[in-house]
């Protein structure tokens, strides 16, 4: 069994974020870190290779897409365990929107070979759009089971559960497919001493776009479907209002604050 998973580098939440001049995210000039949703579809791909009846012969292999830090994010993948690694490094995918996205990272799990499973985190940390997912299960021709919060596989029969608002779905496919995972299926390990010397000797290949066959007038901001238009720093953090209750009107006063700000 081939199992991709897919990992987007993601700039860190804890620092100081920041726009290229086109309002493009700045990847480059920001620490960025393998995206916290995707380490949970890491997490459930070497968990599916370890349930195999054989281990051994099942292959997990991180793929990503996006700048030279992107490489990051993948030895992270390789040091909890997964087996070898894939970068679409171009400078053409700069700005590239959910659906080039999909299309670059269609194309390279074409170029790695014949998949059984295409795994994704449910959404990334930064862009938090969960379409890409879908769109690669169109461009691959595959059935899809996304959001799935507990996976259960036996041979090539997958079934999933997904939680709703309102209701909780059980979906059954079978391989080849793309699964989508949540944050619900478990926590994700952390790597071991041994795994992150392991990860040091795994295969890591770059491809450019022209290897993949991709045309860069496909792919980046100018061919993007959405954009952003502009961005403003938030605000400063203002002082609080202070609700007292000596006169025994603090209930009433709380439940007018609550309403204009309409939380109630």
């Amino acid at each position: 069994m081939n199992i991709v998973v897919c990992v987007k580098y993601v700039p860190d939440s804890t620092a100081d974020q920041a726009f290229e001049a086109d309002n493009t995210v700045d990847r480059v000039g920001v620490p960025g870190l393998l995206s916290e949703l995707d380490e949970y579809a890491v997490e459930q791909a070497l968990q599916l290779k370890e349930k195999n009846s054989d281990p051994d012969s099942v292959t997990v292999t991180a793929l990503s897409v996006g700048p030279e830090g992107a490489a990051d994010a993948i030895r992270k993948a390789l040091q909890m365990g997964a087996d070898a690694g894939a970068h679409v490094v171009d400078d053409a995918v700069a700005g590239s929107d959910a659906l080039a996205t999909s299309k670059v990272l269609a194309a390279a799990i074409n170029k790695i070979g014949s998949v059984d499973v295409v795994v994704c985190g449910m959404a990334s940390t930064d862009g938090g759009m969960s379409v890409v997912p879908a769109m690669l299960a169109e461009r691959l021709d595959l059935p899809q089971v996304t959001f799935a919060s507990v996976i259960e596989s036996q041979d090539n029969q997958f079934r999933i559960k997904r939680d709703g608002d309102t209701a909780t779905e059980i979906i059954g496919a079978v391989t080849p497919l793309v699964l989508s995972v949540t944050d619900q299926t478990g926590e994700a390990r952390y790597p071991s001493f041994k795994g992150i010397m392991a990860a040091k000797k795994k295969p890591l290949e770059s491809y450019a776009l022209s290897d993949l066959g991709v045309d860069a007038g496909q792919v980046g901001l100018s061919a993007a479907w959405t954009a952003v238009e502009s961005t403003e720093a938030r605000p400063p953090r203002t002082a609080g209002t202070i609700v007292t209750d000596e006169d025994g009107s603090g209930a009433t006063a709380l439940t007018e604050f609550l309403a204009s700000k309409k939380f109630i």
